[in-house]
């Protein structure tokens, strides 16, 4: 007699096999017999956030920082509703990321009955905000559901998946199934004849630039190799750290420098990896970047967005980077002033942005002088992000930057605790607003909870300091709705008995950091900006070109 198991174990199993080691989420009456199952098997690591959204942001992180799947579990209703933002975060990522969520019984399913945690159409929700959305309608498809579910999410260009499964089908006692194996996530192959074009095409450039976006994390080593035969290197966001930051062929995440612009026009070739070329990254698409302009990514349905290109190659970046390294190795004459040339751009657009940083400068500083090689660096959409975060303070590895994406705030402290539980050991800094915080500040609890290794910097200005600078900017210093009641973050932080330092003069910052950064657990530092003063330069938003 074969031994039987609900769904829900079979959820569990499964995961286990895909190697899932840690999942996020909330428990409810709709995941319970899946919880339940991770909790007996005790081989998946649940971590319970206070809410939905939390927990996909946790999951997106760990996805981030691990390189594998990132889980989370919520409930059906208005608790898979509370995690649509953070899956639109995770969809504009490229985050492989898998979301279970409940359902209500079968019976009563898709009859508009009023029945208690039922969304109308939920799965048409979930499809908006996911890569792919699925519904699981029997025992007996299960399995079936859950492989699919997990290929799509991991295979290129990765995105979270969703699937819903009704609380009857998770209780459903099925025969243990006797194979488990997840489906083969294929790489996509460049053609050999579309790389012996590329390569053709390059071997006459004097001054090559690769500008690496997210989709190029896993392509370091193809990377390096391309840097030795003289390319040149600036990276997105989310690139960043392919190459580390210190490295004299990085331009780092400097894309719009008026300084790395001007050396965009003496270059005679870039060639695009596994980047969107965003909005925010290139001056609403007017940056003037080198000609000819070639791209490769996994994505046939990237050719010709936001910049044409003068050959597209589709193919898996490390694949497609390599195989261009092997063609063109002793074939290019790179320009021996390059190499200067980029050093030179790099340390003007880091002397040009500087100034503006003041008093915060030293902040900085402190930062780069107690942090290791090897940190974590979370960041939320807030003005110290904007202004010096997402570019300033050089990281050293292709997952060690973690950043919300999609511009909507109040994701840095789940992602911090995501981050940190897949940083095997390594220290987590995240660094958020005071405005963006309150929004998941509940996750300060779960950062106790699980004792997460994060040293959280909260710039506290007291409000949305962004938007209190576009208000000055552009609607004459009327200031609406910007001025927030904060909490008393040393009371907050004692009430839940999470560590709290208070930073009220910069000379204080190495020695702050160095406490902070010497406590296991997590740590609020909490940034007086109101004692410390404004930066010396307004950010207003993301730099746009200059009207003529």
């Amino acid at each position: 007699m074969s031994e039987k198991i609900t769904v829900g174990e079979l959820v569990a199993a499964f995961l286990e096999r895909c190697g899932v080691t840690t999942a996020f989420g909330v428990i409810s009456i709709h995941n319970m017999p899946i919880l339940d199952a991770f909790a007996r098997r005790n081989a998946v690591r649940f971590v319970p956030s206070r809410g939905e959204a939390g927990a996909v942001n946790m999951a997106d992180a760990y996805a981030r920082v691990s390189g594998s799947l990132g889980v989370a579990v919520t409930s059906t209703g208005t608790g898979c509703g509370n995690a649509a933002g953070a899956m639109v975060e995770a969809q504009t990522a490229g985050t492989p990321l898998l979301h279970l969520t409940g359902q209500i019984e079968l019976p009563y399913l898709d009859k508009q009955w009023a029945y208690i945690h039922e969304a109308v159409d939920q799965l048409s929700m979930l499809k908006a905000v996911s890569k792919r959305a699925y519904r699981v309608w029997s025992a007996e498809t299960a399995l079936g559901t859950l492989k699919e579910a997990v290929r799509r999410a991991l295979i290129a260009p990765a995105g979270p998946v969703s699937v819903e499964i009704p609380i009857d089908v998770q209780e459903t006692l099925i025969d243990r199934p006797a194979e488990l194996e997840p489906l083969p996530i294929p790489s996509v192959e460049p053609s050999p004849v579309a790389l012996d074009r590329l390569a053709a095409a390059l071997q006459s450039a004097k001054r090559p630039l690769l500008w690496l976006g997210g989709g190029a994390r896993h392509a370091g080593p193809a990377v390096r190799r391309l840097i030795g035969l003289g390319f040149g290197v600036v990276t997105s966001t989310q690139g960043r750290g392919i190459v580390p930051e210190d490295h004299p062929a990085s331009l780092g995440s400097f894309t719009v420098a008026p300084d790395v612009e001007k050396l965009y026009a003496t270059c005679d070739a870039m060639v695009v990896v596994g980047s969107r070329l965003r909005g925010n990254e290139t001056l609403k698409y007017t940056l003037k970047l080198p000609k000819p302009l070639y791209r490769i990514d996994a994505n046939a349905e990237s050719e010709g967005r936001s910049y044409a290109s003068d050959q597209f190659v589709v193919g898996d970046s490390a694949v497609a980077l390599d195989g261009l390294a092997n063609r063109l190795t002793g074939k290019l004459r790179v320009d021996p002033r390059f190499a200067v040339d980029i050093r030179m751009a790099r340390e003007a657009a880091e002397a040009a942005l500087r100034p503006g940083l003041k008093p915060y400068d030293g902040l900085v500083d402190a930062l780069q002088a107690e942090l290791p090689r090897d940190f974590i660096w979370v960041r939320d959409v807030t003005v110290s992000n904007s202004t010096w975060g997402n570019r300033y303070l050089r990281i050293s590895g292709p997952r060690d930057g973690v950043h919300a994406l999609g511009g909507g705030i109040g994701m840095g402290a789940p992602m911090a605790i995501g981050a940190a539980l897949a940083a095997d050991g390594r220290k987590t800094v995240a660094l958020v607003g005071d405005g963006g915080l309150q929004l998941n500040i509940g996750e300060l609890a779960t950062a106790v909870q699980e004792r997460a290794d994060i040293v959280l910097l909260v710039m506290n200005d007291r409000g949305y300091g962004v938007i209190r600078n576009i208000q000055d900017a552009r609607f004459g210093g009327r200031k609406h709705y910007v001025d927030l009641h904060t909490p008393n973050f040393a009371e907050l932080c004692k009430s839940i008995s999470l560590r709290h330092i208070r930073l009220d003069s910069v000379a204080r910052a190495q020695a702050a950091l160095r406490e902070a950064l010497s406590q296991p657990g997590p740590v609020m530092v909490e940034v007086d900006m109101m004692a410390i003063g404004s930066y010396a330069t307004s950010f207003a938003g993301p730099p746009v070109r200059a009207k003529a």
